[in-house]
Protein backbone atom coordinates (compact mmCIF):
# COMPACT_ATOMS: atom_id res chain seq x y z
CA UNK A 1 0.00 0.00 0.00
CA UNK A 2 1.83 3.63 -1.28
CA UNK A 3 1.59 6.52 1.48
CA UNK A 4 -1.49 8.30 -0.61
CA UNK A 5 -3.72 4.97 -0.05
CA UNK A 6 -2.65 4.51 3.36
CA UNK A 7 -3.46 8.06 4.11
CA UNK A 8 -6.91 7.97 2.22
CA UNK A 9 -7.89 4.83 4.53
CA UNK A 10 -6.53 6.51 7.62
CA UNK A 11 -9.15 9.62 6.60
CA UNK A 12 -11.78 7.40 5.73
CA UNK A 13 -11.81 5.51 8.84
CA UNK A 14 -11.75 8.84 10.37
CA UNK A 15 -15.24 10.03 9.03
CA UNK A 16 -16.57 6.16 9.54
CA UNK A 17 -16.01 5.55 12.88
CA UNK A 18 -16.98 9.22 14.38
CA UNK A 19 -13.61 10.65 14.52
CA UNK A 20 -13.98 13.71 11.99
CA UNK A 21 -16.00 14.82 9.42
CA UNK A 22 -15.35 17.64 7.46
CA UNK A 23 -16.94 21.32 8.92
CA UNK A 24 -20.36 21.77 6.83
CA UNK A 25 -20.43 18.99 4.68
CA UNK A 26 -24.37 19.42 4.12
CA UNK A 27 -23.42 22.33 1.83
CA UNK A 28 -20.36 20.66 0.39
CA UNK A 29 -17.70 21.63 3.03
CA UNK A 30 -15.68 23.93 3.97
CA UNK A 31 -12.29 23.90 2.71
CA UNK A 32 -9.34 23.00 5.79
CA UNK A 33 -12.00 23.25 8.41
CA UNK A 34 -12.91 19.93 10.25
CA UNK A 35 -15.49 18.95 13.01
CA UNK A 36 -14.47 16.37 15.44
CA UNK A 37 -17.15 13.68 16.43
CA UNK A 38 -18.38 11.57 19.16
CA UNK A 39 -15.34 9.66 19.25
CA UNK A 40 -12.98 12.07 17.81
CA UNK A 41 -13.95 14.35 20.86
CA UNK A 42 -12.99 12.17 23.33
CA UNK A 43 -9.39 11.20 21.87
CA UNK A 44 -8.65 14.80 21.74
CA UNK A 45 -9.96 15.91 25.35
CA UNK A 46 -7.52 12.73 26.35
CA UNK A 47 -4.25 14.04 24.12
CA UNK A 48 -5.29 17.38 26.14
CA UNK A 49 -5.67 16.07 29.48
CA UNK A 50 -2.67 14.01 29.04
CA UNK A 51 -0.65 17.36 28.22
CA UNK A 52 -1.93 19.43 30.85
CA UNK A 53 -1.56 16.68 33.26
CA UNK A 54 2.58 16.41 32.68
CA UNK A 55 3.18 19.98 32.25
CA UNK A 56 0.88 21.61 34.95
CA UNK A 57 -0.15 18.97 37.69
CA UNK A 58 3.20 17.35 37.82
CA UNK A 59 5.39 20.60 37.97
CA UNK A 60 4.72 22.60 41.25
CA UNK A 61 6.28 25.91 39.22
CA UNK A 62 4.03 25.54 36.40
CA UNK A 63 0.68 27.11 36.15
CA UNK A 64 -2.48 27.77 33.54
CA UNK A 65 -4.60 30.44 32.08
CA UNK A 66 -7.29 30.83 29.26
CA UNK A 67 -6.96 33.33 27.56
CA UNK A 68 -9.51 35.38 25.67
CA UNK A 69 -9.48 34.57 21.37
CA UNK A 70 -9.95 38.37 20.60
CA UNK A 71 -7.25 40.52 22.13
CA UNK A 72 -6.07 44.06 21.91
CA UNK A 73 -5.29 45.04 18.19
CA UNK A 74 -1.82 46.91 19.34
CA UNK A 75 -0.90 43.24 20.68
CA UNK A 76 -0.24 42.07 17.44
CA UNK A 77 1.72 44.75 16.19
CA UNK A 78 4.01 44.32 19.28
CA UNK A 79 4.58 41.04 18.76
CA UNK A 80 5.16 41.51 15.09
CA UNK A 81 2.35 39.33 13.26
CA UNK A 82 0.66 42.70 11.84
CA UNK A 83 3.88 43.58 9.85
CA UNK A 84 5.99 39.94 9.48
CA UNK A 85 3.48 36.93 9.94
CA UNK A 86 3.00 36.28 6.18
CA UNK A 87 3.45 33.43 4.46
CA UNK A 88 5.58 33.81 0.36
CA UNK A 89 2.66 32.63 -2.37
CA UNK A 90 3.57 31.45 -5.58
CA UNK A 91 0.92 30.78 -8.40
CA UNK A 92 1.09 28.20 -11.89
CA UNK A 93 -0.24 29.97 -14.49
CA UNK A 94 -1.39 26.97 -16.36
CA UNK A 95 -3.24 25.56 -13.45
CA UNK A 96 -4.22 28.55 -11.59
CA UNK A 97 -3.47 27.01 -8.72
CA UNK A 98 -1.39 28.65 -5.82
CA UNK A 99 1.23 27.71 -3.71
CA UNK A 100 3.78 28.64 -0.55
CA UNK A 101 7.16 28.99 -2.10
CA UNK A 102 9.09 27.80 1.02
CA UNK A 103 7.19 24.45 0.93
CA UNK A 104 7.57 24.06 -2.88
CA UNK A 105 10.85 24.15 -2.00
CA UNK A 106 11.05 21.66 1.14
CA UNK A 107 8.74 19.47 -0.83
CA UNK A 108 11.63 18.90 -2.83
CA UNK A 109 13.99 18.37 -0.57
CA UNK A 110 11.46 15.69 0.96
CA UNK A 111 12.20 13.70 -2.13
CA UNK A 112 16.11 14.03 -1.96
CA UNK A 113 15.52 13.10 1.64
CA UNK A 114 13.61 9.84 0.13
CA UNK A 115 16.75 8.99 -2.21
CA UNK A 116 18.68 9.27 0.72
CA UNK A 117 16.59 7.08 2.66
CA UNK A 118 16.22 4.55 -0.35
CA UNK A 119 20.29 3.86 -0.43
CA UNK A 120 20.53 3.46 3.30
CA UNK A 121 17.93 0.70 2.75
CA UNK A 122 19.84 -1.02 0.23
CA UNK A 123 22.61 -0.86 2.16
CA UNK A 124 21.04 -2.41 4.92
CA UNK A 125 19.95 -5.47 2.90
CA UNK A 126 23.37 -5.83 1.22
CA UNK A 127 25.47 -5.38 4.74
CA UNK A 128 22.91 -7.04 6.97
CA UNK A 129 24.31 -7.36 10.75
CA UNK A 130 27.42 -5.84 9.51
CA UNK A 131 26.22 -2.19 8.60
CA UNK A 132 27.50 0.76 9.84
CA UNK A 133 24.95 3.43 9.05
CA UNK A 134 26.43 6.59 10.24
CA UNK A 135 29.68 5.40 8.30
CA UNK A 136 27.89 4.90 5.67
CA UNK A 137 25.83 8.29 5.22
CA UNK A 138 29.29 10.26 5.80
CA UNK A 139 31.12 8.02 3.01
CA UNK A 140 29.01 7.13 0.42
CA UNK A 141 29.66 9.25 -2.68
CA UNK A 142 25.84 9.04 -3.92
CA UNK A 143 24.78 10.37 -0.24
CA UNK A 144 27.32 12.51 0.52
CA UNK A 145 26.20 14.53 -2.75
CA UNK A 146 22.72 14.57 -1.64
CA UNK A 147 23.28 15.44 1.66
CA UNK A 148 25.33 18.52 0.14
CA UNK A 149 22.52 19.29 -2.28
CA UNK A 150 19.79 19.90 0.30
CA UNK A 151 22.36 22.06 2.94
CA UNK A 152 22.92 24.35 -0.10
CA UNK A 153 19.14 24.39 -1.19
CA UNK A 154 17.90 25.13 2.51
CA UNK A 155 20.75 27.75 2.82
CA UNK A 156 19.06 29.32 0.05
CA UNK A 157 15.93 29.31 1.04
CA UNK A 158 16.45 29.93 4.85
CA UNK A 159 18.74 33.36 3.64
CA UNK A 160 16.42 34.46 1.17
CA UNK A 161 13.54 33.99 3.48
CA UNK A 162 14.93 36.05 6.32
CA UNK A 163 16.45 38.89 4.01
CA UNK A 164 12.40 39.35 2.63
CA UNK A 165 14.30 38.55 -0.90
CA UNK A 166 11.33 37.16 -2.98
CA UNK A 167 13.17 37.04 -6.43
CA UNK A 168 15.70 34.93 -4.77
CA UNK A 169 13.10 32.47 -3.97
CA UNK A 170 11.80 32.68 -6.76
CA UNK A 171 15.08 31.89 -8.64
CA UNK A 172 15.92 28.60 -6.33
CA UNK A 173 12.46 27.41 -7.08
CA UNK A 174 13.22 27.31 -11.13
CA UNK A 175 16.75 26.39 -10.69
CA UNK A 176 15.80 23.38 -8.71
CA UNK A 177 13.11 23.18 -11.83
CA UNK A 178 10.62 22.49 -9.84
CA UNK A 179 7.17 21.69 -11.57
CA UNK A 180 3.22 22.62 -10.44
CA UNK A 181 2.15 19.43 -9.01
CA UNK A 182 -1.26 19.61 -11.04
CA UNK A 183 -0.54 20.76 -14.69
CA UNK A 184 3.39 19.76 -14.55
CA UNK A 185 5.06 22.97 -16.05
CA UNK A 186 7.27 25.81 -14.69
CA UNK A 187 5.18 28.69 -15.77
CA UNK A 188 5.11 30.60 -12.41
CA UNK A 189 4.43 34.40 -11.57
CA UNK A 190 6.70 36.17 -9.26
CA UNK A 191 6.57 35.69 -5.29
CA UNK A 192 4.45 37.84 -3.05
CA UNK A 193 3.90 37.88 0.77
CA UNK A 194 0.59 37.17 1.76
CA UNK A 195 -0.71 37.78 5.70
CA UNK A 196 -2.14 35.06 7.75
CA UNK A 197 -4.09 36.42 10.12
CA UNK A 198 -7.96 36.67 9.90
CA UNK A 199 -9.51 40.08 10.33
CA UNK A 200 -12.81 40.99 11.95
CA UNK A 201 -14.69 44.47 13.14
CA UNK A 202 -15.91 44.88 16.83
CA UNK A 203 -18.68 47.67 17.46
CA UNK A 204 -22.10 48.54 17.38
CA UNK A 205 -21.71 50.86 13.95
CA UNK A 206 -19.80 49.15 10.93
CA UNK A 207 -18.12 52.83 10.08
CA UNK A 208 -16.93 53.32 13.91
CA UNK A 209 -15.94 49.44 14.23
CA UNK A 210 -12.12 49.16 15.22
CA UNK A 211 -10.81 46.55 13.38
CA UNK A 212 -9.64 43.19 15.40
CA UNK A 213 -7.96 39.63 14.76
CA UNK A 214 -8.53 36.15 15.85
CA UNK A 215 -5.47 35.39 17.53
CA UNK A 216 -3.23 33.26 14.99
CA UNK A 217 -1.04 31.47 18.19
CA UNK A 218 -1.76 31.38 21.82
CA UNK A 219 1.19 32.59 22.88
CA UNK A 220 0.56 36.30 23.15
CA UNK A 221 -2.35 35.84 25.72
CA UNK A 222 0.03 34.52 28.30
CA UNK A 223 2.80 37.36 27.69
CA UNK A 224 0.03 40.19 28.18
CA UNK A 225 -0.80 37.96 31.30
CA UNK A 226 2.77 37.26 32.94
CA UNK A 227 2.46 40.21 35.43
CA UNK A 228 -1.26 39.26 36.61
CA UNK A 229 -0.07 35.23 37.13
CA UNK A 230 3.34 36.53 38.63
CA UNK A 231 1.52 38.89 40.94
CA UNK A 232 -1.66 36.94 41.79
CA UNK A 233 -0.01 33.40 42.08
CA UNK A 234 3.25 34.93 44.19
CA UNK A 235 5.28 32.97 40.96
CA UNK A 236 9.02 32.94 41.76
CA UNK A 237 11.41 32.50 38.82
CA UNK A 238 11.92 30.19 37.23
CA UNK A 239 8.31 29.39 36.28
CA UNK A 240 5.64 28.64 33.37
CA UNK A 241 2.31 29.73 32.37
CA UNK A 242 0.71 26.92 30.02
CA UNK A 243 -2.62 27.53 27.83
CA UNK A 244 -4.43 25.59 25.54
CA UNK A 245 -6.89 26.73 22.80
CA UNK A 246 -7.84 27.73 19.46
CA UNK A 247 -5.84 29.87 16.57
CA UNK A 248 -6.29 30.66 14.04
CA UNK A 249 -4.25 31.34 10.60
CA UNK A 250 -5.80 32.05 6.89
CA UNK A 251 -3.82 29.46 5.49
CA UNK A 252 -3.86 29.63 1.46
CA UNK A 253 -1.98 26.21 1.40
CA UNK A 254 -3.96 24.25 3.48
CA UNK A 255 -3.36 20.33 3.13
CA UNK A 256 -2.83 17.21 4.27
CA UNK A 257 -6.42 16.22 5.97
CA UNK A 258 -6.07 18.06 10.01
CA UNK A 259 -2.17 18.28 9.56
CA UNK A 260 -2.31 22.30 8.05
CA UNK A 261 -6.19 23.64 9.17
CA UNK A 262 -7.46 27.56 9.35
CA UNK A 263 -8.98 26.82 12.50
CA UNK A 264 -6.77 24.94 14.44
CA UNK A 265 -5.53 24.16 18.57
CA UNK A 266 -2.61 24.49 20.39
CA UNK A 267 -1.21 23.44 23.40
CA UNK A 268 1.71 25.82 25.05
CA UNK A 269 3.38 27.02 27.90
CA UNK A 270 5.72 29.64 28.29
CA UNK A 271 9.00 29.30 30.83
CA UNK A 272 10.19 32.20 31.96
CA UNK A 273 13.85 32.42 33.41
CA UNK A 274 16.81 34.64 34.34
CA UNK A 275 18.52 36.17 31.69
CA UNK A 276 21.55 33.48 30.70
CA UNK A 277 20.27 30.51 32.05
CA UNK A 278 18.04 30.42 29.19
CA UNK A 279 20.05 28.46 27.16
CA UNK A 280 20.18 25.33 29.96
CA UNK A 281 16.34 25.49 30.17
CA UNK A 282 16.37 25.22 26.57
CA UNK A 283 18.08 22.00 26.67
CA UNK A 284 15.67 20.93 30.08
CA UNK A 285 12.84 20.74 28.17
CA UNK A 286 13.81 20.07 24.73
CA UNK A 287 14.48 16.50 26.61
CA UNK A 288 11.50 16.90 29.05
CA UNK A 289 9.09 17.09 26.06
CA UNK A 290 10.86 14.05 23.93
CA UNK A 291 10.33 12.48 26.98
CA UNK A 292 6.54 12.78 27.28
CA UNK A 293 5.86 11.93 23.60
CA UNK A 294 8.21 8.50 24.42
CA UNK A 295 5.66 8.00 27.47
CA UNK A 296 3.08 6.50 25.23
CA UNK A 297 4.86 4.10 23.98
CA UNK A 298 5.56 4.57 20.32
CA UNK A 299 8.79 3.30 18.64
CA UNK A 300 11.40 6.57 19.27
CA UNK A 301 12.51 6.02 15.71
CA UNK A 302 9.25 7.91 15.03
CA UNK A 303 10.33 10.79 16.08
CA UNK A 304 13.31 12.52 15.42
CA UNK A 305 14.82 16.69 16.61
CA UNK A 306 15.31 18.68 13.93
CA UNK A 307 17.17 21.83 15.11
CA UNK A 308 16.30 25.15 12.97
CA UNK A 309 18.81 26.63 10.49
CA UNK A 310 16.96 29.91 9.95
CA UNK A 311 16.13 31.42 13.73
CA UNK A 312 13.31 33.62 14.18
CA UNK A 313 14.24 37.21 15.00
CA UNK A 314 13.19 36.58 18.31
CA UNK A 315 15.15 33.29 19.25
CA UNK A 316 18.64 32.19 19.98
CA UNK A 317 17.77 28.67 19.80
CA UNK A 318 15.25 26.51 18.25
CA UNK A 319 14.46 22.56 17.49
CA UNK A 320 11.67 20.89 16.32
CA UNK A 321 10.44 17.34 17.60
CA UNK A 322 9.38 16.18 14.31
CA UNK A 323 6.98 13.17 13.47
CA UNK A 324 6.87 10.47 11.17
CA UNK A 325 3.82 11.07 9.85
CA UNK A 326 2.29 9.24 6.49
CA UNK A 327 3.93 11.84 4.34
CA UNK A 328 7.07 11.98 5.84
CA UNK A 329 9.37 13.52 9.01
CA UNK A 330 7.28 16.82 9.56
CA UNK A 331 7.25 19.42 12.47
CA UNK A 332 5.23 18.08 15.71
CA UNK A 333 5.79 20.56 18.49
CA UNK A 334 8.41 23.39 18.50
CA UNK A 335 10.83 24.17 21.60
CA UNK A 336 12.05 27.50 21.26
CA UNK A 337 14.27 30.05 23.49
CA UNK A 338 12.63 33.72 22.72
CA UNK A 339 14.68 35.80 24.49
CA UNK A 340 12.82 39.18 26.28
CA UNK A 341 11.69 40.15 22.87
CA UNK A 342 8.27 39.49 23.54
CA UNK A 343 8.10 41.17 27.05
CA UNK A 344 9.96 44.20 26.09
CA UNK A 345 7.87 44.43 23.16
CA UNK A 346 4.72 44.60 24.97
CA UNK A 347 6.27 46.76 28.06
CA UNK A 348 7.50 49.14 25.22
CA UNK A 349 3.95 49.83 23.47
CA UNK A 350 2.16 49.38 25.89
CA UNK A 351 4.50 51.49 28.30
CA UNK A 352 3.55 49.03 31.19
CA UNK A 353 6.42 47.51 33.49
CA UNK A 354 7.11 43.91 32.68
CA UNK A 355 10.09 42.98 34.22
CA UNK A 356 10.64 41.22 37.89
CA UNK A 357 12.23 41.96 41.14
CA UNK A 358 14.86 38.82 41.83
CA UNK A 359 14.65 38.74 45.61
CA UNK A 360 17.88 36.30 45.37
CA UNK A 361 19.90 38.61 43.37
CA UNK A 362 18.06 41.93 44.26
CA UNK A 363 18.05 43.05 41.00
CA UNK A 364 15.24 43.35 38.65
CA UNK A 365 15.20 42.16 34.71
CA UNK A 366 12.89 41.22 32.42
CA UNK A 367 12.77 37.69 32.41
CA UNK A 368 13.86 35.52 28.65
CA UNK A 369 11.29 32.90 27.47
CA UNK A 370 11.44 28.96 26.95
CA UNK A 371 8.61 28.32 25.08
CA UNK A 372 7.16 24.65 24.05
CA UNK A 373 4.73 24.79 21.60
CA UNK A 374 2.75 21.96 20.02
CA UNK A 375 -0.49 21.70 17.48
CA UNK A 376 -3.21 19.42 19.40
CA UNK A 377 -4.71 18.18 16.07
CA UNK A 378 -1.21 17.37 14.57
CA UNK A 379 -0.76 15.25 18.17
CA UNK A 380 -4.34 13.94 17.03
CA UNK A 381 -3.32 12.90 13.77
CA UNK A 382 0.18 11.31 14.82
CA UNK A 383 -1.66 9.19 17.05
CA UNK A 384 -4.09 8.02 14.93
CA UNK A 385 -2.30 7.93 11.88
CA UNK A 386 0.20 5.25 13.77
CA UNK A 387 -2.65 3.36 15.36
CA UNK A 388 -4.53 2.28 12.23
CA UNK A 389 -3.71 -1.12 11.16
CA UNK A 390 -5.25 -3.29 9.20
CA UNK A 391 -4.20 -7.07 10.26
CA UNK A 392 -5.01 -10.74 8.24
CA UNK A 393 -5.28 -13.08 11.19
CA UNK A 394 -4.34 -16.58 11.68
CA UNK A 395 -8.13 -17.88 10.64
CA UNK A 396 -8.23 -15.97 7.37
CA UNK A 397 -10.35 -13.21 8.66
CA UNK A 398 -9.05 -9.53 8.72
CA UNK A 399 -9.89 -6.81 11.25
CA UNK A 400 -8.80 -3.02 11.07
CA UNK A 401 -7.56 -1.99 14.71
CA UNK A 402 -6.87 1.71 16.00
CA UNK A 403 -3.68 0.37 18.73
CA UNK A 404 -3.90 4.11 20.54
CA UNK A 405 -2.51 4.36 23.57
CA UNK A 406 -4.99 2.86 26.33
CA UNK A 407 -4.57 6.61 28.33
CA UNK A 408 -5.57 8.31 25.41
CA UNK A 409 -8.41 5.62 23.46
CA UNK A 410 -11.73 7.18 23.36
CA UNK A 411 -13.33 4.32 25.67
CA UNK A 412 -11.25 2.39 28.04
CA UNK A 413 -13.63 -0.76 28.23
CA UNK A 414 -16.61 -1.29 26.96
CA UNK A 415 -19.12 -3.74 28.58
CA UNK A 416 -20.80 -6.41 26.30
CA UNK A 417 -23.07 -9.03 27.56
CA UNK A 418 -22.95 -12.39 25.48
CA UNK A 419 -26.58 -12.25 24.92
CA UNK A 420 -29.48 -10.24 25.49
CA UNK A 421 -30.92 -12.74 27.73
CA UNK A 422 -30.75 -14.75 30.78
CA UNK A 423 -30.37 -11.22 32.80
CA UNK A 424 -27.35 -10.66 31.38
CA UNK A 425 -27.79 -7.25 30.22
CA UNK A 426 -29.14 -6.27 33.66
CA UNK A 427 -25.63 -8.01 34.81
CA UNK A 428 -23.90 -5.97 32.65
CA UNK A 429 -25.78 -2.92 33.71
CA UNK A 430 -24.46 -3.31 36.73
CA UNK A 431 -20.51 -3.45 35.85
CA UNK A 432 -21.09 -0.24 33.38
CA UNK A 433 -22.59 1.26 36.71
CA UNK A 434 -19.51 0.22 38.87
CA UNK A 435 -17.05 1.45 36.22
CA UNK A 436 -18.48 4.94 34.35
CA UNK A 437 -17.71 7.32 37.55
CA UNK A 438 -13.84 6.40 36.98
CA UNK A 439 -13.23 5.78 33.22
CA UNK A 440 -15.24 5.97 29.51
CA UNK A 441 -16.64 3.04 28.66
CA UNK A 442 -19.07 1.87 26.16
CA UNK A 443 -21.93 -0.51 26.82
CA UNK A 444 -23.24 -2.62 23.53
CA UNK A 445 -25.22 -5.67 22.93
CA UNK A 446 -26.32 -5.66 19.24
CA UNK A 447 -24.57 -8.42 17.13
CA UNK A 448 -22.63 -11.19 17.64
CA UNK A 449 -20.16 -10.90 20.07
CA UNK A 450 -17.51 -11.18 17.53
CA UNK A 451 -18.80 -8.33 15.35
CA UNK A 452 -18.99 -6.06 18.32
CA UNK A 453 -15.19 -7.22 19.36
CA UNK A 454 -14.44 -5.72 15.50
CA UNK A 455 -16.42 -1.98 15.91
CA UNK A 456 -14.61 -1.83 19.92
CA UNK A 457 -11.49 -2.74 17.96
CA UNK A 458 -11.59 0.03 14.75
CA UNK A 459 -12.05 2.59 17.98
CA UNK A 460 -9.10 1.29 19.90
CA UNK A 461 -11.11 0.48 23.12
CA UNK A 462 -7.76 -1.58 25.18
CA UNK A 463 -10.30 -3.89 26.98
CA UNK A 464 -13.73 -5.52 26.57
CA UNK A 465 -15.79 -7.49 29.18
CA UNK A 466 -18.02 -10.02 28.12
CA UNK A 467 -20.52 -10.90 30.43
CA UNK A 468 -21.89 -14.78 30.08
CA UNK A 469 -23.94 -17.59 32.37
CA UNK A 470 -20.36 -18.26 34.43
CA UNK A 471 -21.08 -14.59 35.71
CA UNK A 472 -23.91 -15.38 37.19
CA UNK A 473 -22.61 -18.35 38.62
CA UNK A 474 -19.39 -16.82 40.07
CA UNK A 475 -19.18 -13.37 39.65
CA UNK A 476 -16.13 -13.57 36.81
CA UNK A 477 -16.20 -11.80 33.28
CA UNK A 478 -13.73 -12.41 30.49
CA UNK A 479 -11.35 -9.90 29.43
CA UNK A 480 -10.37 -9.07 26.00
CA UNK A 481 -7.15 -7.55 25.55
CA UNK A 482 -7.28 -5.42 21.90
CA UNK A 483 -3.99 -5.97 20.48
CA UNK A 484 -3.66 -9.37 21.34
CA UNK A 485 -7.09 -10.67 21.31
CA UNK A 486 -6.12 -12.82 24.18
CA UNK A 487 -8.63 -13.42 26.92
CA UNK A 488 -8.21 -13.92 30.85
CA UNK A 489 -11.05 -14.48 33.28
CA UNK A 490 -11.37 -12.13 35.96
CA UNK A 491 -13.42 -11.36 39.40
CA UNK A 492 -15.84 -8.46 38.64
CA UNK A 493 -13.49 -6.60 42.11
CA UNK A 494 -10.59 -6.53 40.39
CA UNK A 495 -11.86 -4.97 36.94
CA UNK A 496 -11.21 -1.28 38.08
CA UNK A 497 -7.78 -2.05 39.21
CA UNK A 498 -6.77 -3.89 35.92
CA UNK A 499 -8.11 -1.09 34.10
CA UNK A 500 -5.95 1.48 35.99
CA UNK A 501 -2.90 -0.43 35.51
CA UNK A 502 -3.41 -0.29 31.33
CA UNK A 503 -3.09 3.13 31.79
CA UNK A 504 -0.16 3.86 33.13
CA UNK A 505 2.65 5.21 30.76
CA UNK A 506 4.74 2.60 29.09
CA UNK A 507 8.26 3.80 29.71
Amino acid sequence: MNTEEYFKKITAHAKEYGFIFQSSEIYDGLSAVYDYGQNGVELKKNIREYWWKAMVQLHENVVGIDTAIFMHPTTWKASGHLDAFNDPLIDNKDSKKRYRADVLVEDHVAKIEEKISKEVEKARKRFGDAFNEEQFVTTNPRVVEYKQRITDISHRLYGAMEANDLAGIKKLIEDLEIVCPISGTRNWTEVRQFNLMFSTRMGSVADGADTIYLRPETAQGIFVNYLNVQKTGRMKIPFGIAQTGKAFRNEIVARQFIFRMREFEQMEMQFFVRPGSELEWFEHWKKERMDWHLSLGLPAEKYRYHDHEKLAHYANAATDIEFDFPFGFKELEGIHSRTDFDLSAHAKHSGKKLQYFDPDTNESYTPYVIETSIGLDRMFLAMFSHAYNEEKLDDGTERVVLRLPAVLAPYKVAILPLVKKDELPEKAREIMDMLKGDFMCQYEEKDSIGKRYRRQDAIGTPLCVTVDNQTLEDNTVTVRDRDSMTQVRVPIDNLRGMIFDELKPKR
